[in-house]
């Protein structure tokens, strides 16, 4: 067990070193976090996060073609389960969202208590439903359910959780836009891609594809980096995006 652990080390640590490079996201090799960079702004990296499911090339073209000045309505824009009306009304939370606090205040008030990153996202999570009384599905669907700690059957609450570590990392890849977090903290945010390069690697052993999930492999990344397990994600990420035979 202990040399397969230190055979697993390597391999994840010749990864991130070889991924977290700004070469590895350009137009070429696209991921929302380019709009995001773009920026280096915690409430348009929010809207990038969000908005983060699907094609990855669909997801940067339509990103790319907001309107981030907030001084405009969001005319004529939809995003798959997004009308134009949800996208509107959203940009219409986050501009309400920009007139009370900084996003990461927010989030501290609810994380600081027991450094638990769903308590940040429940306190998130509230406060956008509370700024705006409109409803409908698409709408519901881009800021998602109020998170519990059942964990078990739960999202995984991946563009979140990808939001956070954007904000928290600061490396080649991540912004690092906010200080009072412990990267430690985390939580991986788990994709398809990531979840089943994971599995490939041995890293996860479960096959239930939820919040539980993302939880243990995020303990499990602990045994190589106690301080900053999340490291490893944009590397299996791609790993598991472009199929890599490992």
């Amino acid at each position: 067990m202990q040399n397969k652990n230190k055979n697993l080390q390597k391999t994840l640590d010749y990864y991130y070193n070889q991924r977290n490079s700004v070469s590895e996201v350009t137009s070429d090799k696209p991921d929302p976090i380019l709009i995001a960079k773009k920026y280096s702004d915690e409430y348009i990296s929010l809207i990038c996060a969000l908005f983060s499911y699907g094609n990855v090339k669909s997801i940067v073209k339509f990103l790319s073609s907001l309107d981030y000045s907030f001084d405009e309505a969001i005319n004529d824009k939809y995003y798959r389960f997004q009308n134009t009306k949800d996208v509107q009304q959203f940009f219409v939370s986050i501009i309400r969202l920009k007139n009370i606090d900084s996003i990461e205040s927010i989030f501290y008030s609810g994380y600081k208590k027991e450094h638990n990153i769903l308590d940040g996202l429940l306190k998130l999570i509230t406060t956008l439903y509370s700024l705006n009384d409109y409803k409908s599905r698409g709408y519901s669907f881009l800021i998602g359910k109020m998170p519990t700690k059942k964990l078990i059957g739960e999202s995984t609450y991946k563009r979140w959780n990808m939001y956070f570590r954007w904000m928290v990392r600061d490396d080649n890849i991540d912004l690092g836009l906010w200080k009072n977090i412990d990267k430690k903290d985390l939580i991986m945010p788990l994709d398809v891609h990531t979840f089943n390069i994971s599995k490939k690697m041995g890293l996860l052993t479960r096959d239930r594809y939820d919040l539980y999930s993302s939880v243990l492999l995020t303990q499990k990344l602990k045994e190589f980096d106690i301080k900053d397990p999340v490291k490893y994600d944009f590397s299996l990420y791609r790993l598991g995006q472009e199929r890599v035979s490992l």
